[in-house]
């Protein structure tokens, strides 16, 4: 179909011959995923909305689209007004639109297979009140109507080698086997794609810049497990790897095994899990407790191995950035380079290295105004020159096989203006109040989010984004549970005690509208801190990424003598890290960027 208005009336035919009067379009997969393959970016297909996170609702003569802060220019960018009427989560919801929209005794339908069951069960709910019902569609009418939708992955698997991952895949069931004990369960569902990946020490390519391959898997209190594949994913280096432990069946099998686990308790995770899940274990009689993966939290502690990992794959990676930095400090001031054209030097500065495996993301590349556009994805359509006078903001990663990277640098193309330094600076001073926060145990991510805003919070500024994210190793580059931002509403995650060994970014920022965009991010540590005298087992944060600071942003005047010494500091590792990888000119370049700074 030639445009995105051919293809939401195809969808209204469809769903008036299914005799719905809607349908809910969200943007995820079978296994509650971030990141998405192709074949189920159906949001996309049909709306032309290129973020990581959002959701549509169809009726027949109206439609939404629901996006966060952090897609609200993006969106509009993407998605035809029109069409589509623009709504912000969380300050709005599915539910509560479709209460105010829905015809009254309308049926809506949904995927079961792309929902949570928690989500369902407000949806039907808030629905009731207008008279109108939520109805489970086996087949996706999306699905029917995309012509052209292209097929699932059959990549193989591959083998994560146990020194990289610190620990064997039986011993990480055994450890699952001892948790079902303690919960009196007989098996665990692990539905979510890391999870699955962590658990049987197999990553995959079956989903763009993550390392998973689609797949289920129950885990048994005997500590085998049942693991669910396409056959064509699987090879006999995978066989051996797994041993007898594992039995292997094809991935399509998944829901009728499900069926026949009646009479036995199984654990499932409410977050991680689809609504279809619940449904064929409580329709075989199954006892289900509903309770968080297993192997959620000691993915997010990482091991020594996968710490060793993680430090080579950062320091190799900041080599990268301060190639590139440097090239851009002399490509930009032509006014002729654009935001494709460095992206994809980027790139290919990454896959000189023979570690890498692909980037973890999409990188964004943001030149003046674009920058201001958080999530924002440079085409063909939108490209921009670093024009002279201007910022550029470059958020990227790469996936390496020893760990996964993130980082973001904000750069001046010429001279900035007073205002872009201050904005930077203090930016800059929410960044170093993260990396030199010291906490007691226990101290969740949304009680530190406040120290990387106050500095904006002074003069009256903000950003519409979470602080940080936890990153997982050679796996998504979105891992919780952890997280740096604000308690509730869309930050899930906020509440989730720090522990030592959780890897996050470090990344506040400062967007004007229509000027410029800037963001500072190196990924940290939580490490324990000794503190003489203390009465309190203390944490804090040990920094992973070495890259530089662009110095022209900092206004230095407006620093502590504590944050002078902590930026000179940080660029002292970063030359003693980095520098002994590059030579000549490069570093000759480095050692001036890292030279310290004074009043």
């Amino acid at each position: 179909m030639s445009t995105y208005a051919d293809r939401l009336a195809a969808l209204r035919e469809q769903l008036k011959a299914d005799q719905l009067d809607g349908f809910v379009v969200p943007l995820t997969d079978e296994h509650m995923s971030e990141y998405v393959g192709s074949y189920a970016q159906r949001l996309a297909w049909l709306t032309g909305f290129e973020g990581s996170a959002g959701s549509a609702v169809v009726l027949p003569e109206e439609a939404a689209i629901f996006t966060d802060g952090r897609y609200t220019l993006q969106v509009r960018s993407q998605v035809d007004g029109e069409h589509w009427s623009y709504q912000s989560v969380p300050e709005t919801s599915i539910a509560s639109w479709l209460k105010e929209h829905a015809p009254e005794g309308a049926r809506i339908g949904y995927d079961p297979w792309l929902h949570r069951r928690d989500w369902v069960k407000q949806a039907t709910e808030t629905l009731a009140a207008r008279g109108a019902t939520l109805v489970p569609v086996r087949d996706n009418p999306i699905d029917r109507v995309w012509s052209d939708r292209p097929e699932a992955s059959k990549a193989a698997l591959v083998v994560q080698p146990e020194r990289l991952a610190g620990r064997s895949s039986a011993d990480k069931r055994q450890t699952i086997a001892d948790w079902l004990s303690e919960q009196k369960a007989d098996a665990a569902v692990l539905a979510a794609l890391d999870s699955i990946a962590w658990t049987f020490n197999v990553r995959g390519t079956d989903v763009s810049h993550t390392p998973v391959a689609l797949a289920y898997a129950l885990v048994h209190a005997d500590g085998t497990a049942d693991l669910f594949v396409a056959g064509e994913k699987v090879t006999p280096e995978l066989r051996q790897h797994l041993g007898n432990g594992v039995r292997l069946h094809e991935r399509a099998a998944f829901e009728h095994a499900l069926s026949e686990l009646g009479g036995k308790t199984v654990a499932v995770d409410p977050e991680r899990s689809v609504a279809a899940i619940f449904e064929a274990l409580e329709n075989a009689g199954a006892k289900v407790v509903a309770v968080r993966d297993p192997t959620v939290l000691p993915r997010a502690i990482k091991n020594e191995a996968e710490l060793g990992g993680q430090r080579a794959a950062q320091t190799r990676d900041g080599a990268v950035m301060a190639r590139f930095l440097k090239w851009v400090e002399e490509e930009a001031p032509s006014g002729e380079l654009d935001e494709l054209t460095a992206s994809d030097r980027l790139e290919a500065l990454r896959r000189e290295n023979p570690e890498l495996r692909d980037l973890s993301f999409d990188s964004i590349s943001g030149a003046g105004p674009n920058g201001a556009i958080v999530h924002y994805r440079s085409s063909e359509k939108t490209n921009r020159k670093l024009e002279p006078g201007s910022l550029y903001l470059i958020d990227s990663g790469g996936q390496y096989q020893d760990g996964t990277t993130d980082i973001t640098r904000t750069v001046a193309v010429g001279e900035p203006t007073a205002e872009m330094r201050d904005r930077f600076t203090r930016v800059l001073q929410g960044h170093i109040a993260i990396a030199t926060a010291v906490f007691p145990k226990g101290t969740r991510g949304g009680q530190l989010d406040s120290f990387a805003r106050r500095p904006l919070w002074d003069a009256g500024l903000d950003y519409a984004h979470g602080t940080g994210h936890g990153v997982g190793s050679f796996l998504s580059v979105h891992e919780g549970p952890q997280r740096i931002s604000p308690m509730g509403g869309a930050y899930a995650g906020a509440d989730e005690p720090l522990q030592p060994g959780m890897i996050l970014s470090n990344e506040p920022g400062y967007y004007k509208t229509g000027e410029y965009g800037i963001r500072i991010e190196n990924l940290v540590l939580v490490v324990p801190v000794e503190i003489a005298g203390a009465e309190k087992e203390m944490l804090g944060f040990e920094t992973l990424t070495f890259a530089p600071i662009d110095r022209r942003l900092v206004a230095v005047e407006m620093l502590s003598d504590c944050e002078l010494d902590w930026l000179n500091a940080y660029h002292s590792l970063v030359l003693e890290k980095i520098g002994p990888t590059l030579g000549g000119e490069e570093r000759q370049w480095l050692e001036k960027q890292c030279a310290p700074l004074s009043r």
